[in-house]
């Protein structure tokens, strides 16, 4: 590699989903760099939503202001020949691509739809497929070629809720392992990432606090190093997260050989299983070139000695299903769990000479020999049907194998679009719909068993079987997920890479090869891995040749870089010797991915810590980014139709704790039946509003929600529609932050008058300082109402009213039915991983009760006669606790309340600074009789 500064002139780089994030800084840093870019955002939100042009061309058009060259490209990544089209029509040429565009769809495995699976993989997978190949011939062509995929931490280790995700991003490394075989001799370089940053694609996963390190930039240099055309590197799999690059790659443990007779059986593999998980002595590092010596194994199996177990392990009453079961492996392994007691469920689709399904011929062959078999001809594609046939013959499931396949073997430049489907859908698809069909019947039964075939190649990639690693490497991801979720309910899902000589294989290897890579040498371990003696989840294995060994994630010690100007894609090329070397003796092993985000996380913290603390005074920099709060506040965006039922309000009622004594508020007949006055929040979460376009680059976990203001101009009917507002109120620098009230309007379609307003007032830290920029033109405080600007102190001395109610264990599980679908207050798994102990209730949640509360207490119920209200957020609660509202009249106006609360469980204040003005004075704050105050 050559010294100087890496310089991308006269190269044209294609990023996809650039118009932010990521994306967006990469393509800044290479037009700074010289590149000519194709900026390509299908505008749509982070679940895939609403398609839009302005933000790829906002990054275009910062990009030429700035002296470079850019070119908006609006396609999905589906189409993506358009895109490279784009390139070739604008500069003529394309040298880089960076695959950089995705979506999330979150959900545990249960709630996840089909719907959620495509869209995540056609974007994610299928989508860098698709412009992968309409690039490829341009780049054999010019015979140069730099390919960037971008996979994460879910698809590495896997991850609750993401197993769509973790799928199509551990299929990316193999898809970047075998596009690094074909394209060497052509000078066609690609290498995956796996990125762990601040972006939309993460605002949900991790607390704030921890994430103020991991600003995206820092990504960059990475991916600028093995973008250019210096470097030699291809088939590399590298994290990288806030200045932190390692490398990684797979660590096969030394494992046991068995002899192949009939001592060879699931038994004798349980006797000696803790030496196919044994990584203390032995370890391999395979790769594509140097892989597993199964015929070396062959031979030392046939000269190893007699397996000595205890008595065979049976399967009784369990019922097993093995797709593609009609012949090769899964014939194998049905007949086998049929010897043990199993009762089977042969499914293929394939056809003897004559006609006949051969899992009729099984099952009949099974039967006859005194095995219990039943049939099925449903692609697996159709994983409900296979499902269904099983509980239909037996009446319950216990074990899934999912081993069917079929192979399309081209080189990529020949292989085509339906080739790439045909084999996605059948193998990565096929064992999703199989998995996720016999999901809820392991659920309900609190136990399970499934057993996924990747291969070998979707470990280390292939020649000629981009198709095939993709999706055997997407396999590994989904298990590595599905272990995740199944294990509180005793699921247990492990993953293996067979070497057998199958149908498949008999096209790839000689027939005296196939012979000895015979199918039986590989179902004992199946049969072990299957039983119930078999505590392990999450692993994988390689099998084959009477041998077994686990395979399992190794990991540089890295390097990490400061986070300053200094990082660069020169500073990495000179420390690459050191983010290699797996020989230094700091290789890890990292078991998943809180492991992981825990070590990255913490060692960056540490650093950051250390280097502010040699920083002087001096070092602080003018800001780069200038911020124009009078455009901001200026900018017309959009009305918006909230439209809602007489459900819509009761239920959102019934949300913030109204019962069966608030029938005004639950009950359409109730004479005074009308909408409480805070669901004027509501239509906030329906209003889109792009603050982002005024605001500097940040974290978007850095964004808190800190108050919220609504004012009431007349009462919000009970069913109907509103033409809803939204504006930016004011940016305010706070130094360390900047805050940012956004205000929506809501009136009334027919008069136009004005119903309601809310202001939304948010926190960002780490964009403050802008006030200080040369050009910055302060502007005067925007007009607000005097109580929406007002600080107010929740008073210090004793309250006249304290109301307590305790919330329902499922309040959360009500309230964010009225829009606010944020898993961090349903999904268990999810709260954990943002560090609290389950769910959290909402915020607006949290200031509906109280709101109620104080309008219960102050003007007996009159709902009606409340003006307006502004809390402050101070924590959050659990459902479950209670909430103790403590109460105020105001000495210095008699229409206002004055109010805070606490949770009274952990003695902790959840809301403070209250502050509620009614059209009537208050006389007193008093509980209703029939209810408890503490006063």
């Amino acid at each position: 590699m050559t010294n100087g500064t890496l310089r991308f002139d006269n190269r044209v780089v294609v990023i996809t989903g650039a118009g932010g994030g990521l994306g967006k800084m990469y393509a800044h840093f290479f037009a700074s760099r010289g590149a000519s870019l194709v900026i390509n955002d299908y505008g749509v939100s982070l679940k895939g939503e609403s398609a839009s042009s302005s933000a790829a061309d906002k990054v275009v058009d910062e990009i030429v202001k700035a002296g470079g060259r850019a070119v908006a490209n609006y396609d999905s990544v589906e189409d993506g020949e358009k895109i490279i089209k784009t390139a070739i029509d604008a500069f003529g040429r394309v040298d880089i691509l960076i695959n950089n565009a995705g979506i999330l769809r979150d959900k545990s495995f249960i709630n996840s739809t089909d719907v959620d699976w495509d869209l995540v993989c056609q974007v994610h997978l299928n989508g860098a497929f698709k412009v992968t190949h309409a690039a490829w011939p341009i780049f054999r062509a010019q015979k140069f070629g730099r390919i960037i995929n971008t996979t994460s931490p879910a698809g590495i280790y896997g991850n609750f809720g993401q197993a769509s995700y973790s799928a199509a991003k551990h299929a990316l490394i193999a898809f970047s392992d075998t596009l690094s075989q074909e394209g060497n001799k052509y000078n066609i370089l690609c290498n995956t990432i796996s990125p762990l940053a601040a972006s939309r694609l993460t605002e949900t996963s991790m607390p704030a606090e921890m994430l103020e390190v991991l600003d995206p930039k820092y990504i960059v240099p990475v991916v600028a190093f093995l973008s250019h055309e210096t470097t030699t590197v291809t088939g590399g799999l590298f994290e990288a997260a806030g200045g932190f690059i390692n490398s990684v790659r797979w660590e096969l443990a030394n494992g046991a050989i068995f002899k192949p007779d009939s001592t060879f059986t699931p038994a004798a593999v349980a006797s000696r299983y803790h030496e196919i998980t044994d990584f203390n002595s032995g370890n391999k590092y395979p790769n594509f070139k140097n892989g597993v010596d199964y015929l070396g194994l062959m031979k030392q199996a046939m000269n190893t000695s007699a397996s000595s177990h205890s008595n065979e392990l049976s399967f009784d009453g369990k019922v097993v299903v093995i797709t593609g079961s009609g012949a090769g492996l899964g014939l194998v392994y049905a007949k086998m769990f049929a010897k043990y007691g199993a009762k089977v469920l042969i499914n293929d689709v394939g056809r003897s000479k004559d006609g006949k399904y051969t899992a009729d011929i099984i099952a009949n062959q099974i039967n006859s020999s005194g095995g219990i078999a039943a049939a099925d001809h449903n692609s697996v594609e159709n994983g409900e049907a296979v499902i269904n046939s099983a509980i239909k013959a037996f009446g319950k499931i216990d074990v899934v194998i999912n081993n069917a396949g079929i192979l399309r073997d081209k080189s990529f430049i020949k292989m085509s679009v339906k080739d790439w489907y045909d084999v996605y859908n059948v193998h990565l698809r096929g064992t999703y719909k199989v998995s996720k069909a016999a999901w809820p019947h392991f659920l309900k039964q609190k136990s399970g068993i499934i057993l996924n075939t990747s291969s070998s190649v979707g470990l280390y990639g292939n020649f000629g079987q981009c198709n095939y690693s993709s999706a055997k490497g997407g396999i590994i991801g989904l298990s590595k997920t599905l272990a995740i979720e199944g294990a509180k309910h005793g699921i247990r899902v492990n993953c293996i890479a067979p070497n057998a000589g199958t149908a498949m294989t008999a096209t790839v290897f000689p027939p005296e090869i196939v012979e000895l890579l015979k199918p039986d040498y590989v179902a004992p371990f199946v049969g072990f891995l299957c039983h119930s003696s078999c505590k392990d989840t999450g692993k994988m294995f390689q099998v084959g040749s009477c041998w077994a060994g686990e395979v399992r994630r190794q990991s540089t010690g890295g390097y990490v870089f400061p986070q300053d100007d200094s990082f660069t894609p020169e500073a990495i090329r000179d420390k690459w010797s050191v983010i290699t070397n797996f020989d230094d003796g700091r290789a890890v092993n990292t078991k998943d991915i809180r492991e992981f985000t825990t070590n990255v996380i913490t060692t960056l913290v540490k650093l950051k810590s250390q280097n502010k603390k040699k920083l002087p005074r001096s070092a602080a920099k003018i800001p780069s980014k200038l911020v124009d709060v009078a455009a901001a506040r200026n900018h017309k965006y959009d009305n918006s139709k909230f439209e809602y039922t007489t459900r819509d309000v009761m239920l959102y009622s019934v949300g913030i704790g109204a019962t069966r004594m608030d029938l005004p508020l639950v009950y359409e007949n109730s004479s005074n039946f009308h909408t409480f006055p805070t669901f004027a929040v509501i239509p906030e979460f329906f209003v889109p509003n792009n603050m982002n376009d005024y605001l500097p680059e940040y974290n978007p976990m850095m964004l808190l929600h800190g108050e919220e203001f609504i004012e009431i101009h007349s009462p919000i009917p009970t069913s109907g529609s509103l033409v809803c507002t939204p504006e930016i109120v004011d940016i305010v620098d706070k130094v360390k932050g900047a805050t940012v009230i956004n205000r929506v309007t809501m009136r009334c379609p027919k008069s136009n008058n004005v119903v309601a307003v809310s202001e939304s007032t948010f926190f960002i830290r780490g964009i403050g300082g802008f006030s200080k920029h040369p050009e910055f033109k302060p502007v005067p405080s925007p007009n607000r109402n005097p109580i929406a600007a007002l600080d107010v102190k929740t008073p210090q001395t004793r309250p006249d009213c304290i109301y307590s109610q305790k919330t329902n264990p499922d309040q959360a599980v009500v309230y964010r039915l009225s829009g606010d679908y944020n898993p961090l207050h349903i999904d268990p798994e999810m709260a954990a991983f943002g560090d609290f102990d389950q769910p959290i209730l909402h915020g607006l949640c949290t200031m509906g009760y109280t709101v109620r509360h104080v309008v219960k207490c102050a003007v007996a119920g009159r709902s009606l006669s409340l003006k307006s209200v502004k809390v402050r957020f101070s924590s959050p609660i659990y459902p479950g606790e209670t909430i103790e509202t403590l109460m105020w009249k105001s000495p210095s106006n008699s229409k206002i309340v004055l109010f805070g609360a606490r949770v009274v469980e952990r003695d902790l204040i959840v809301l403070s600074n209250g502050i509620a003005e009614f059209t009537e004075d208050i006389s007193s704050i008093t509980a209703p009789a029939s209810e408890t105050s503490k006063l």
